[in-house]
């Protein structure tokens, strides 16, 4: 499925590809399953549809694909396909975000910065931004940037103190997960 949705050795064919990710999806392959799940979300291959996108997104999600686990974050999130609900997006993002998906990174930091599905809580947002930066997730560097210059709306911005803190603390728990 992968070969024919990038067109690799392949000509690029989405209609290909999801034939052969519902093949190794209907078997149990977590990565199918997220595949198949993205490829409904997006309308590629087959008419866009979110609730069967969540259907496959949570088949690999309870099977710990971070991806997936993120991807279900991001619907439960929005609404799309399911009941909107802040507190399961928060449950899925920190998931993913715990096996190193900087999407879900990211995304988890954003739940700690507007209280959404948690208590808002910037040196948390700030932790989680900080190591999505540190996975990839280059957008996160400008939400560092707010919350050590503006904070959130009212709240006092996070100080160098506490940023620099929360970097070594979040660097020591990335070398324990074997990230850094």
């Amino acid at each position: 499925g992968f070969m024919y949705s990038q067109g690799k050795g392949v000509p690029q064919d989405d209609v290909q590809a999801v034939s052969w990710y519902r093949k190794a999806a209907e078997q149990g392959e977590p990565n199918a399953q997220s595949n198949l799940g993205f490829m409904y979300s997006q309308g590629k291959g087959v008419p866009q549809d979110d609730v069967q996108a969540v259907s496959w997104y949570r088949k690999a999600a309870e099977q710990g694909e971070p991806n997936a686990q993120s991807n279900l974050g991001f619907m439960y999130s929005q609404g799309k396909g399911v009941p909107q609900d802040d507190v399961q997006a928060v449950a899925w993002f920190r998931k993913a975000a715990e096996q190193g998906e900087p999407n879900a990174q990211k995304n988890l930091g954003i739940t700690y910065e507007q209280g959404r599905g948690q208590q808002k809580n910037l040196r948390e947002a700030y932790r989680w931004f900080y190591i999505a930066h540190s996975n990839g997730k280059s957008e996160a560097m400008e939400m560092l940037k707010e919350l050590t210059t503006k904070g959130w709306v009212s709240d006092a911005p996070v100080s160098a103190e506490d940023a620099e803190k929360i970097r070594r603390e979040a660097d020591d728990w990335m070398r324990q997960k074997g990230w850094k």
